[in-house]
């Protein structure tokens, strides 16, 4: 747990670092971006090879090397001299976050069954809540100890005592779930290059996506190369899997309904939550001037409540199934309705306070539908598929963050070149927010409605077995 919360503070403390690094090293905005962008392409890369091999060997040995790697790299991030070392560490420090998460959803799968997967996976669920709330309160602290020209530095050097605890406790405590067995690896060559090619062509136009005027049109051309791409890795894959080996993605997965459902919910689920998180401080620190420590402990009581209600939905799971997924969306749509209405209804002193409680519903909400729905996803998966399985729902999470990332942020950011043609003032600021949270609660409610699908085959599928009993099917 701890690394999957290490690993996923990574993706949000960075971001209100950044004013900071471009005053330090007079960096550009596409060096900016990179940094960000940078360590979630490289992780989306690396996490479905990473998950084949530790299915194939031994998962405790990844998560030490992905964690001494994840090490090694924070401390020359922030030693970094200028920006282009920046950029490199960012981009290994992905590839490092990209070997270790699997290792942590395929030893939950393995070491955990029945109701104690349940729990296991309703812990992940909150430390997966508390990191991506706390991240932004943590990267504002650090810069406000370190001071505005060394504070950034601060948010990679807290990543190494952290790390190193987590190596000495891994070597002490993970079991060894693998045994060298002699048989070489089997790593599908080419399958790994078009789903490399595949991944990168995906997220590269909407990585790059700001909502400035600036951003070059030309970028979406390379979903052409996707397309190309992706339909040549599929028609591989099923050839690969034909003649007898192993492909690197085993498409019979996506057959598995509650595999196939509880991915998709969870892909689009991440296109919302971090964007609303992300445009919740931009408005706090753009439109009210909100200094981003403070900026950051809006989220607090989501993180909090999330916590807790991700732990109760682990143990809940078992029993109430997909319907307990669908009343946290419910619940979550609830807590963005509220952000907007603080916003326009509250006056800028007290606007920070009405968006932490709207916060407080959210993080009930999103507590119900992570762990949950992690467990409902891969209760009909081989054990032995665990860390593969985990690594395709991570990267489907990873590309969701990207998509929903763009849309909202450019929706924010041309609302206010729209409205405003000089200093924008704070009326704008609220359009911009209202327009940005829309695009988050659509996202919501498409992850409602492919809730209600996979309720619907759940039913149908039980009265095929002949009305077996909900939590069985479940």
């Amino acid at each position: 747990m701890a690394v999957a919360g290490l690993t996923i503070m990574d993706l949000s403390k960075v971001n209100v670092g950044l004013p900071a690094i471009e005053d330090a090293f007079d960096a550009g905005s596409t060096e900016l971006q990179l940094i960000v962008a940078g360590y979630v392409l490289t992780f989306g890369l690396t996490l479905v090879p990473a998950g084949r091999i530790g299915d194939q060997r031994s998962r405790k040995t990844l998560f030490i090397v992905g964690l001494s790697l994840f090490t090694l790299t924070s401390c020359i991030a922030a030693l970094a001299p200028n920006a282009t070392v920046l950029l490199i560490a960012r981009l290994l420090q992905g590839v490092a976050a990209g070997i270790q998460m699997p290792q942590v959803l395929g030893l939950i799968q393995e070491l955990f069954h029945g109701k104690e997967r349940g729990k296991a996976f309703g812990l992940f669920g909150a430390t997966i809540g508390l990191a991506t709330a706390f991240g932004p309160t943590l990267g504002g602290l650090m810069i406000a100890i370190g001071g505005p020209e060394d504070g950034w530095r601060g948010i990679f050097w807290i990543n190494v005592p952290l790390a190193l605890a987590a190596i000495v406790l891994a070597i002490w405590l993970l079991p060894l779930t693998r045994h060298p067995s002699g048989k070489p690896l089997s790593l599908d060559p080419v399958g790994i290059t078009l789903f490399g090619i595949s991944v990168v062509s995906l997220m590269w136009p909407f990585l790059f996506t700001t909502g400035s005027p600036d951003d070059d049109p030309a970028r979406w051309w390379v979903l052409v190369i996707f397309v190309f791409a992706f339909t040549a890795f599929l028609v591989w894959e099923r050839r690969y899997a034909a003649s007898g080996r192993h492909p690197l993605v085993p498409l019979a997965l996506f057959g598995v309904s509650s595999y196939r459902n509880g991915t998709a919910l969870s892909s689009v689920y991440f296109a919302a939550l971090p964007p609303m998180f992300l445009l919740t401080t931009l408005y706090l620190q753009h439109g009210l001037g909100l200094a981003a420590v403070y900026a950051g402990m809006v989220t607090i009581g989501f993180a909090l409540v999330s916590a807790v209600t991700s732990y109760v939905g682990g143990n809940l799971v078992n029993r109430v199934g997909r319907p307990l997924v669908v009343w946290g969306l419910v619940l979550l749509l609830v807590g963005i309705g509220l952000s907007v209405l603080a916003v326009f209804a509250t006056s800028p002193e007290l606007t920070p306070w009405a968006i932490a409680v709207a916060m407080i519903f959210s993080g009930a909400g999103g507590g119900f539908v992570i762990s949950p729905n992690q467990t409902l996803a891969l209760a009909d998966v081989p054990v032995k598929q665990g860390g593969l399985a985990g690594s395709v729902g991570q990267l489907g999470q990873r590309i969701g963050t990207a998509i929903g990332t763009a849309i909202t942020l450019s929706l924010f950011y041309s609302t206010i070149y729209r409205e405003s043609s000089g200093e924008p003032d704070l009326s704008v600021y609220r359009d911009a927010y209202a327009m940005g949270m829309i695009a988050v609660a659509v996202l919501v409610a498409v992850a409602f409605g492919i809730g209600v699908l996979d309720l619907g085959e759940r039913g149908r599928r039980r009265s095929a077995l002949g009305d077996a009993p909900a939590e069985d099917a479940d």
